[in-house]
């Protein structure tokens, strides 16, 4: 896997974070409470961000991500 397409996938993992995370923004002021879509996006945003943090460990150790010396 080249160092590029490693860039690529965190980036847009990244982008899908704050995306989530402004949904739940949006939804905690449209719907004043009313509804579980906030708890939903929250809920996306930490499940994207714990797969996110376990490929970078596994790309790190299985070298898809070089270490900086």
């Amino acid at each position: 896997m080249s160092p590029m397409l490693s860039r690529i996938i965190i980036i847009g993992f990244l982008l899908i974070i704050v995306g989530s995370l402004a949904s739940a923004l949006y939804y905690l002021v449209k719907d004043k409470g009313g509804s579980d879509r906030t708890v939903k996006a929250l809920t996306l945003r930490v499940s994207l961000s714990l797969v996110l943090f376990l490929l970078l460990m596994a790309g790190f150790y299985f070298g898809f991500i070089p270490a900086r010396h």
